[in-house]
Parts: structure tokens; sequence; C-alpha cells
């Protein structure tokens, strides 16, 4: 595809915010440093103009690392013996949310494994505890798949956005990732699930996953041009030494900062992070996220002591920091390329 096609389907999704599928597996095979410039300005002007040059922080709490499913790619999968397991008491994540409000967070998103302690009863009573302590601020789930009733319970309890990555949107390549009692149809009805509950529903997908293809990027993009999630989080594929992938390739900066782009073309008010993963594998990755059209980073809230063991993959960052020091280095870097972090509960803006 020559310079001028590429441009012009890069215009056209500006524009429409939807190509085929074939047209978005054609951008993504046929992608030139120069193309990827090119979206990154468009998608920073679409940014900008919704979201000026805020940055949204979430304080990140990883509630524990134990977790019922064994995914191929995962750090903290089921069958990991090496796995180092924790569990955080609900008082130990309310003094993490107290210290995050101290620091400036408004949005506390709580992520871990499958871990059934964390019953419906146990996540209610916590939810409320946060929302009567901190009722200005937003708290965010990233708990797995859950029954419609759960779901339903939490957002009654409080809850008010809800992270749940699809992984892939292609059921063949889903199924090359996950263990056979997990279901790609379960994982999208999920999501569907709590956009008809009112929450404000995050998707997402690794980017250099084993067995992806450009065709299966495409069913992604697809799949997010009709979903359109409040929130999309991507980062790339890296490897865990304790899992079936631990000798594929990690995903690459450059491919991931391309599908943010595009991403935000596609569905301009959403929320992006400029991930960890990104961060990981690029000392300037994040920033680059940001530059890209992304305008969301997640500090680490967890306690120092466990944050080493929330390790779904190898070598990643920010583990022995305080939450302070986390925050501050996170608001140099954003200073440091013309954009500020702000104190804010960070909604969408549709």
């Amino acid at each position: 595809m020559n310079k001028n096609s590429l441009f012009g389907l890069i215009d056209k999704l500006a524009e429409t915010h939807s190509l085929s599928e074939e047209e978005y597996s054609a951008l993504i095979e046929s992608r030139t440093p120069e193309a990827a410039g090119y979206a990154a300005g468009r998608a920073v002007a679409v940014r900008k103009s919704i979201y000026g040059n805020a940055v949204f922080v979430r304080g990140l709490i990883e509630i524990s690392n134990i977790c019922k499913n064994d995914c191929l790619y995962c750090g903290i999968r089921r069958s990991n013996s090496q796995a180092q397991r924790y569990r955080l008491t609900p008082d130990n994540i309310l003094s993490c949310c107290d210290e995050g409000y101290r620091l400036g967070f408004r949005t506390f998103v709580l992520q871990g494994g499958e871990d059934g302690f964390f019953t419906d009863e146990v996540l209610e009573r916590l939810i409320s505890d946060i929302k009567k302590a901190h009722p200005d601020c937003a708290v965010t789930l990233s708990l797995g798949e859950r029954s419609r009733e759960s779901y339903k319970r939490l957002k009654d309890a409080g809850a008010d956005r809800y992270l749940l990555r699809h992984e892939t949107a292609d059921g063949t390549h889903y199924a090359r990732l996950h263990p056979k009692e997990m279901s790609f149809d379960n994982r999208i009805n999920c999501l569907f699930t709590l956009k008809e509950l009112g929450y404000q529903v995050g998707c997402g997908f690794m980017v250099g996953s084993p067995y992806q293809s450009p065709e299966t990027l495409a069913k992604d993009l697809k799949f997010i041009e009709t979903f359109k999630p409040d929130m999309c989080g991507i980062g790339p594929f890296v490897p865990h030494h304790a899992t079936p992938f631990k000798d594929f390739a990690s995903g690459t900066v450059e491919l991931t900062c391309f599908l943010l782009s595009l991403i935000r073309l596609i569905y301009p008010p959403v929320l992006l992070p400029s991930t960890t993963a990104l961060g990981t594998i690029d000392p300037l990755g994040r920033e680059k996220g940001i530059q890209s059209g992304a305008n969301v980073v997640m500090p680490n809230l967890s306690p120092v002591a466990v944050r080493k063991n929330y390790e779904l993959y190898d070598n990643k960052i920010c583990t022995d920091e305080e939450s302070a020091q986390c925050r501050g280095c996170l608001e140099r870097r954003m200073k440091s390329i013309g954009y500020e972090i702000v104190t804010d509960r960070g909604d969408v803006r549709k």
C-alpha cells in the first residue's frame, strides 16, 4: 500500500470512525513510521479537543494474585507453583485507598485474579466502605468473569466501572490463549452484561500475543468500533518465565502505539491508558503512549511488600517504589512532554 493510500485510510477513520476489517488489516500490515506519526498526530488532536492536556491517574490496588484460571500467558495462572501467593485484607485495601486519596487519586482500581475469597458479600462491604470514606471517588473493579447477579450486586453497592479485557475478538485465537474450560462467548457476554447494568466498561487486548495476526487485530478494532467501550486497555504482550508462552517474543512499542492512535480515532471519547507494560519494554514507553493518543496512567498503590508477587509478566517496573514516589515520577514524566496529571475522577466525556 502506498503512502497516499495509507494516509487516506487514516483520514477516513478520523472522519467516519469506521473501517472494514480488511481495511484495518491492511493498515496494520502496511504501516510505516511515517504513517504511524501521521496517525498519532491526528489522534492527539482528537484527544486534545475532548480532554485537553489532562492525563487522568488511577490508583491501582492489586488485591490478590490467587486465581482459579489457567490462562496460558499469565504469571499468576493457577498451575504456576512458583508464584508467591498473597491476598490483601479489606482493611489493607481501605488503607491503600486512604493513602491514595492523600496523594490526589480520585479513582481506585481493585484488580486481582479470580479469587474465591472475594465473594459478593465481601466486595459489597468493601465497596460501600470505600464510598463512605471517599464519596467523591470512583471505584473500578477488574476481577474477571462473574455472573450477572454478581455484577448487579456490586454495581448496587457503588462500583462505577469494570475493566474486563476481552484479550482477542477472534474465537479461535481466544482458544489458543486460554484453557478449554474458558469460553470466548462468556467473556464477550460479560462485557455486554456490564454495559447493560450501567457500568462504565473497559475492554482490551494484548498486542503481539502468540498466534496473533493482522486479521485478528482487525477483529479487535472492529469489536471496539461496535462495542464503544468507555475504556480500552491495550499493552504489549510480555512473556512470563513460568508459563507455556515463556519463549515467545514480546509485543512491540511501535505496534502498540500505532493501535492506540487508531483506537482514539475509532472512538474519540475513550479513556485510553498508557500501560505499565509499555514502560516495561521501553523506558519511555508510557510517554510514547500518551504521545500516540492515550490519556490515562495507573500508578500502583499496592503495598510494596506484595507488588513483586503480582507478576503477570516478567520484569514489571515500579515494584519497589512507594506510592508517593510512583505518582511523583509519573507527574514529572508527563510534564516533560507537555501534559498535566489532574486530580479528577476522570470520567469519560461523551
